[in-house]
């Protein structure tokens, strides 16, 4: 392993560690995310000199906490500034809470009822997720620059309502779960696919850190539906991960998958789950359907054998909770595998005016179109997505089809 991959690992596998104990020890998440951003340009310094140190992650704390503290330092009211960070010779004494791991706790802290919700999910993915700013602006489907203001401007509120780095006493975990998981299932989404042309398509540990994450919020909160329904969700999609791209680089689509490859382990695991939350008769919540329709495609031998019908009546159930343009886009894809592809694509084109920006929405539509004989149309289609393609994995599978058009 080269210093550069290795200072890559540790950047993935650590930031949020380093974050964690650095917001809890100084309580001000602009000091945390800045002093580990410079513990790592440090480590990207010495490194290649130095060599890389048996514990990347302690090295990278170390360092950091001495970052954190000359900052400290520098400040013109330094008495005020020590006050506030609790001194730094030694950590102050703090119960850990409902919540002991601290890269979950944080993602709790992050997720303050006190800001909005949006600002809540994108601040946690740059903080624990380490996703950058243009990462998260793909996953919001916004513009980068309006992502920065976004996360600029929780930060300002934590700061000016001095909200402090505290864990949720056990009865207030429920109340604060809703926004936890959304943020969760972000960060797995980016792991499954992540954004960026010059980023790997899959990033393991970013969904290795979610599914972790989940567990341990399961741990807390065993009754939870939504938490077993995400969780499920992710096992299911997580099976699927070794046949999603090809020696070459390409991503598989799920009717083009070896399904031979998936891992038949949390599979199973994922239609406990599954089957739980169905025996448990409660009405499902979103994250139980998405797993539901994720329990059907798993089980399913070929995606010739997938039970269409049943798909489609689950994604009739979600678009009752989840409105939103994604979702309805998913439910007319499978329409179209039931229906045939003039419905489908009536559906699709419904979804111009809010999904325009979003690649899949033109690429379901030139895969629409070729089926229904309209090359020119799907060409123009296949263009737009290869345009606006979020990695090389998904540019080159557009490219493929369109090649493969008449």
């Amino acid at each position: 392993m080269t210093v550069h991959d290795a200072i890559t690992r540790a950047h993935r596998e650590e930031w949020a560690r380093v974050v964690a104990v650095l917001a809890r020890r100084f309580g001000d998440l602009d000091i945390a995310e800045e002093a580990a951003a410079e513990a790592f340009a440090t480590a990207v310094e010495r490194w290649p000199a130095d060599g890389v140190p048996p514990n990347p992650g302690a090295w990278l704390t170390t360092t950091a906490h001495r970052k954190a503290i000359d900052r400290i330092r520098r400040e013109s009211r330094r008495e005020a500034k020590q006050q506030e960070a609790g001194m730094w010779q030694e950590d102050p004494p703090e119960s850990v809470g409902a919540v002991e791991d601290g890269r979950l706790r944080l993602v709790f802290v992050c997720c303050h009822p006190a800001l909005a919700s949006d600002a809540r999910v994108a601040l946690t993915l740059r903080m624990v997720g380490g996703l950058t700013v243009a990462e998260i602006a793909r996953a919001f489907l916004v513009q980068e620059g309006a992502m920065a203001r976004r996360i600029t401007r929780a930060k300002t509120k934590i700061k000016a309502a001095r909200i402090p780095y505290r864990v949720p006493a056990a009865e207030d975990l429920p109340a604060r779960v809703a926004g936890v998981l959304t943020v969760l299932f972000l960060v797995f989404n980016e792991g499954y696919l992540a954004t960026g042309p010059d980023t790997d398509p899959v990033r393991q540990d970013l969904t290795a850190e979610a599914i972790r994450l989940t567990r341990l919020l399961r741990e807390l909160l065993p009754q939870d539906g939504e938490v077993a329904g995400l969780l499920a969700l992710m096992l299911l999609t997580e099976a699927r991960r070794s046949a999603r791209v090809s020696p070459g680089g390409e991503l598989v689509a799920l009717d083009e998958q070896d399904r031979t490859a998936w891992d038949a382990g949390l599979i199973t695991e994922g239609h406990r789950l599954v089957r739980e939350r169905l025996g448990s008769g409660q009405a499902p919540g979103r994250y139980q359907l998405l797993a539901a329709i994720n329990a059907v495609h798993t089980s399913a031998r070929d995606f010739r054998d997938t039970d269409w019908s049943q798909v489609v009546a689950l994604y009739d159930q979600l678009v009752c909770l989840d409105r939103s343009p994604v979702v309805a886009l998913n439910r007319a894809i499978a329409l179209g595998e039931l229906d045939g592809p003039a419905v489908a694509l009536a559906s699709v084109d419904r979804l111009a005016q809010p999904l325009d920006g979003y690649h899949a929405f033109h690429a379901a539509r030139a895969e629409l179109l070729r089926r229904l004989g309209r090359t020119a149309e799907s060409q123009a289609a296949y263009d737009r997505a290869i345009d606006l393609a979020g990695n090389a994995a998904e540019t080159a599978a557009l490219t493929r089809r369109r090649k493969q058009l008449p």
